[in-house]
C-alpha cells in the first residue's frame, strides 16, 4: 500500500546492534520485490543461474537475512494470505504498470540505452509461486519462523506486535501504522544504501525507528482518525485517494472534523471518486482477517539443507560456507556469552 504518511512521522535512527535480540517480523512478498527489483545486473537483468531461473530474490534472502541474523536479529516472515476484495483494482494497477515498464524496457534494449533498460527492468518485476516456494524452503533451512497471513501479511505482523509477540515490523511501508502495529523499522533488508526515486544513484541509509504511540501523539490523533487520515491520501483499497490531498492537508482535515468522518467525507465528496461508500474502505482496513495459527519458534540452522536449496541455483560452495560459519561462530560467542553470565 505505501501510505504516504511517513513525513508526518517522528523518525528516531539507530544501529543494528541496538535490536539485538529482538523480534521483527518481515512483510514476505515486499521483501523479495525489493531484492527482486534492485538485486540486478547493470543493464537491469535480474541474476540467473545457468538454467535461467531467476535468483535475486535468494541472493537478497540469503545474504542480507543473515547479516540480520549475525547482528543477533531474531527475524521471522509473514507471507501475504487472501487478499482483499478491495484490493483487485490496486493489482489490476500494479499489473497495468508492468505492462507499460516492459514496453519501455523493450524500447530501451531495441537502442542498446542502458541506463532506461536499468530503469525499466526494475519494475517489471514478478513474483511467482515457484519463487514463493523456494524462499519459504531457504527461510525454514535458516531456522526462521514463517508466519502465513489470513489476508495481508503487514496486518497479521502488527496484530503478533499489538500482542506483544514480536517488537516491530521491518518495512518500507506505513500500511504496518494504518493496521495498528505499534512500532516499525525502515532500511531493515535495505544494503547500507537506497536508490534515489526516479533517478540511477543511490544514497546512504541507516535503520529508522518509528513508534506508533509518539506518532499519533505528535500528529494529536488516535488510530482511528489515522485511518481516515490514510483514505484521504489514498491506501491500496481506494487508490489515489481523494485529488489534492496531501498528508498535510489530511491531518489538518481530521483534526478539524474529530470523529465525525461521515461529514468529512461528504465534505470532501468521496462519492466523487469512488463508486464504494468509505466505510468499506474503513472496515477493511480496520477489520482485516488475522490467525492466531501460527509459530514463532527460531530453531538451528539446517547447513545440508542449505547447501542444497543454494547450489542447484549455482551459488558458489565458498561463499555458502564463509555465511554459515559467521552464524556458526555467532551462536558459539552467544551461547557462551550465555554461559558467562553463570560465573
Amino acid at each position: 500500500m505505501g501510505v504516504k504518511i511517513f513525513d508526518l512521522l517522528p523518525v528516531k535512527q539507530i544501529e543494528l546492534k541496538q535490536l539485538a535480540g529482538k523480534k521483527i517480523l518481515l512483510d514476505a512478498s515486499l521483501v523479495m520485490y525489493q531484492f527482486l527489483s534492485t538485486i540486478r545486473q547493470r543493464d537491469g537483468t535480474p541474476l540467473k543461474d545457468s538454467h535461467g531461473n531467476i535468483t535475486s530474490h535468494l541472493v537478497g534472502l540469503f545474504s542480507r537475512t543473515t547479516k540480520l541474523m549475525t547482528s543477533n536479529i531474531k527475524v521471522g516472515f509473514v507471507f501475504d494470505g487472501k487478499a482483499p476484495e478491495l484490493k483487485k483494482k490496486e493489482r489490476e494497477r500494479r499489473a497495468a504498470l508492468k505492462k507499460t515498464a516492459e514496453i519501455k524496457y523493450n524500447e530501451a534494449l531495441a537502442s542498446k540505452d542502458i541506463d532506461n533498460m536499468a530503469k525499466y527492468a526494475s519494475r517489471t518485476s514478478r513474483l511467482t509461486s515457484e519463487m514463493v516456494s523456494e524462499a519459504k524452503e531457504l527461510i525454514s533451512a535458516l531456522g526462521l519462523p514463517i508466519v502465513q497471513a489470513a489476508s495481508e501479511a503487514e496486518a497479521q505482523a502488527a496484530y503478533i506486535i499489538q500482542k506483544g509477540e514480536a517488537y516491530a515490523v521491518g518495512t518500507q511501508d506505513a500500511d504496518s501504522f494504518v493496521f495498528g502495529a505499534t512500532r516499525v523499522i525502515k532500511n531493515l533488508t535495505i544494503s547500507g544504501r537506497r536508490k534515489i526515486a526516479g533517478k540511477l544513484s543511490y544514497m546512504k541509509v541507516a535503520p529508522e525507528l518509528i513508534e506508533l504511540s509518539s506518532a499519533l501523539n505528535q500528529m494529536g490523533i488516535d488510530r482511528e482518525q489515522l485511518i481516515v487520515l490514510a483514505m484521504q491520501i489514498g491506501t491500496d483499497f481506494n487508490i489515489g485517494g481523494i485529488k489534492g490531498i496531501g498528508p498535510k492537508n489530511a491531518l489538518k482535515n481530521v483534526k478539524k472534523y474529530g470523529k465525525d468522518f461521515d461529514t468529512l467525507f461528504k465534505d470532501l465528496e468521496w462519492d466523487k471518486y469512488f463508486d464504494y461508500p468509505w466505510t468499506e474502505v474503513y472496515y477493511t482496513l480496520k477489520r482485516i482477517p488475522v490467525t492466531d495459527d501460527y509459530d514463532l519458534t527460531w530453531k538451528d540452522i539446517d547447513p545440508e539443507k542449505v547447501h542444497e536449496i543454494l547450489r542447484k541455483h549455482d551459488f558458489s560452495e565458498e561463499r555458502i560456507n564463509s555465511t554459515l560459519e559467521k552464524l556458526q561462530k555467532n551462536k558459539k560467542q552467544k551461547e557462551q556469552h550465555s554461559l558467562n553470565k553463570w560465573f
